[in-house]
C-alpha cells in the first residue's frame, strides 16, 4: 500500500505544482521587473523528452509565463531528433531556436564551433541575474559545461550519476550472509575491490542455479553500440585508473609510446576483467544498452550492477516497470589502490557525471529573455520539489530540504552519494571529437567483448589507430 500512495504522491506533486511554484517565488517583484522589457516576446526551446525537461515544459515554463509576460514554447522530442534541429540551427546561424538542451558529453564540440553563447557576462548583470541565483550553489557538475579559460556556457538543470546499485533484500538475507563468508572467507558487503565484486557476482551466480531461480551476479551494457565504448570510458577504466579515455590531454595521444595509457597493461588489464564477467550476466547481455540494463534489473533478476541513476526515479517508485521497489541502494564503485586517494586530491575521478544544461546558441535573438527562463529552472526553491518530479538535483543547497531526505530513503541513499562523493565523479573529458573516437573505440572493444580478438591485441590496434585518427583530425 505503501508503494501506491507514493505513487499517489508523484502524480499529485505533478498535478499541484503549478500553484507550489508559482507560490515559492523568492523574489516575484524582481522577476516582473526584470522582465517588464520583455513581456510578450516569445522564446523557443528544444529539449529531449526526459522527465526532467517535460517537468519544466508542464510546470516551470505556464509559472514562468504567467509572472512575467515572456511566452516560452518548448519542443520536447527525440534525442535524436533534437541534436538534428538545434545543430542545424546553429550550423545556419537561423536564430530558431532561443535556448537548447546541452548535453554534457556533446557541449565540447558546440565550444569549438563558436556555436554557444558565453554566459559570465549574464551572470555579472545584475539587472538579469536574480540576487538569489548564487552560482557557487552549484554542485561539481557546473564545471563540465565550461571552456578552457573558465567561460560559462550551460547551466545545469538535471545531473546523474552512473555508479553501483546493489539489492538490499539479498546482502541483507542471513542465510545468504552466511553461505557468501563460509565459500569466500569474509563478510558480503558492499564490495570495496574488484575482486569483491567478481566474488560476489560469481556467488549471486551460482546462488540463483543452485536455488533454480534466475538470479546473476552481474549486468553490462554489451551491445555493439555506442553504448559499450562509452561504458568502458566512463564506467570500468576511471576506477581502474585509466582516465580520459586514456588520452594525453596534452598532446591528445593514446599510446603509451605517445604518453597516452589507453594500451597500458592496467587498461587491458580492466577490458579483460570487463569480457570476462559477461559469463556472470544474463545470456543476452550482449544485445544490452543502457536503457536494456537498466530494465533487465528492475526485474528483479540482477544482484549488482552499474546503471545510469536517470533510472532511479522508476526503479524506486513504479510498481508497473520495478519489483524492486524498497530492494536497492546506491554506492560508490570499487577502485583500484590509489585511485580514490587520487580522485580526492582532484588527480582522478571515479566514475562518471552525466546530465544537461541549458545554453543560448549564438544566434538566439531573445538571449535576455531566454537567460531569465533558464534561471528561472534551476531556482534554489524549486529544486526540492523538482527532485520530487525527476529525481535529479544540480544544487548543494537542495540536499538539506526534507523532501529530499525523504527521497533519498526511497532511493537508496542516492543523494546522499551525490551531496558527499559527487566531487569524485566527472562529466567528458574536453574532447570535442568524441563522436569518431567513439566509433572507433567501439570497432576494436566489440571486437574483444565477442572474443575475437585478445584485450591486448584490441587495445594495442585501438590506440595506434586513435593516435592516427587525432593526427588526422589535427590534434
Amino acid at each position: 500500500m505503501r508503494r501506491r500512495l507514493l505513487t499517489v504522491v508523484f502524480v499529485l506533486c505533478f498535478l499541484l505544482v503549478p500553484t507550489m511554484v508559482f507560490a515559492q517565488v523568492a523574489n516575484p517583484d524582481w522577476w516582473k521587473k526584470a522582465a517588464e522589457p520583455y513581456k510578450g516576446v516569445v522564446i523557443h526551446g528544444v529539449s529531449e523528452s526526459t522527465p526532467p525537461s517535460k517537468a519544466i515544459a508542464e510546470i516551470a515554463v505556464p509559472a514562468f509565463e504567467e509572472l512575467t509576460g515572456i511566452k516560452v514554447e518548448l519542443e520536447t522530442t527525440s534525442w535524436d531528433e533534437m541534436y538534428n534541429k538545434e545543430i542545424q540551427d546553429m550550423q545556419a546561424g537561423a536564430g530558431i531556436y532561443d535556448f537548447v538542451y546541452l548535453e554534457q558529453d556533446a557541449v565540447y564540440s558546440y565550444i569549438e564551433q563558436d556555436w554557444l553563447t558565453d554566459l559570465t557576462p549574464f551572470v555579472d548583470n545584475a539587472d538579469l541575474t536574480e540576487p538569489d541565483f548564487d552560482l557557487p550553489d552549484f554542485t561539481s557538475f557546473i564545471d563540465y559545461f565550461k571552456g578552457k579559460d573558465g567561460e560559462l556556457y550551460g547551466i545545469p538543470f538535471e545531473a546523474f550519476l552512473k555508479t553501483y546499485i546493489y539489492r538490499t533484500d539479498l546482502f541483507n538475507d542471513s542465510d545468504i550472509q552466511a553461505a557468501f563468508k563460509e565459500k569466500y572467507g569474509y563478510d558480503l558487503a558492499v564490495p570495496t575491490t574488484w575482486e569483491q565484486y567478481e566474488d560476489i557476482a560469481k556467488f549471486f551466480t551460482e546462488y540463483g542455479k543452485e536455488k533454480g531461480i534466475e538470479l546473476y551476479g552481474h549486468v553490462a551494457q554489451a551491445k555493439t553500440h555506442p553504448c559499450l565504448a562509452y561504458e568502458l570510458c566512463e564506467t570500468i577504466w576511471p576506477p581502474w585508473g585509466v582516465y580520459n579515455w586514456g588520452i594525453n590531454l596534452e598532446n591528445m595521444r593514446t599510446s603509451v609510446e605517445n604518453g597516452g595509457t589507453l594500451n597500458s597493461d592496467t587498461a587491458k588489464e580492466a577490458l579483460g576483467w570487463y569480457v570476462d564477467m559477461l559469463q556472470y550476466a544474463p545470456p543476452g547481455v550482449r544485445t544490452y544498452t543502457w536503457d536494456e540494463a537498466a530494465a533487465v534489473f528492475g526485474t528483479g533478476i540482477i544482484a549488482q550492477g552499474f546503471l545510469y541513476m536517470e533510472n532511479l526515479g522508476w526503479l524506486a517508485h513504479d510498481p508497473d516497470r520495478s519489483v524492486v521497489i524498497g530492494k536497492v541502494a546506491i554506492d560508490i564503485p570499487p577502485a583500484k589502490p590509489g585511485v580514490m586517494e587520487a580522485a580526492e586530491a582532484g588527480e582522478g575521478y571515479i566514475g562518471y557525471y552525466d546530465g544537461g544544461a541549458w545554453g543560448i546558441p549564438y544566434c538566439s535573438k531573445n538571449k535576455e529573455a531566454a537567460w531569465l527562463f533558464i534561471q528561472w529552472c534551476t531556482r534554489k526553491e524549486w529544486q526540492p520539489e523538482f527532485a520530487e518530479l525527476a529525481t535529479t538535483v544540480v544544487r548543494k543547497s537542495a540536499f538539506e530540504d526534507p523532501i529530499i531526505d525523504e527521497l533519498n530513503v526511497a532511493m537508496g541513499g542516492y543523494y546522499t552519494v551525490m551531496q558527499e562523493k559527487g566531487h569524485l565523479f566527472a562529466g567528458c573529458p574536453p574532447l570535442p571529437m568524441q563522436t569518431p573516437l567513439n566509433e572507433l573505440y567501439l570497432q576494436w572493444i566489440s571486437r574483444a567483448v565477442a572474443g575475437e580478438v585478445s584485450p591486448e591485441e584490441c587495445l594495442d590496434n585501438l590506440a595506434k589507430e586513435a593516435d592516427e585518427l587525432m593526427e588526422e583530425l589535427g590534434y
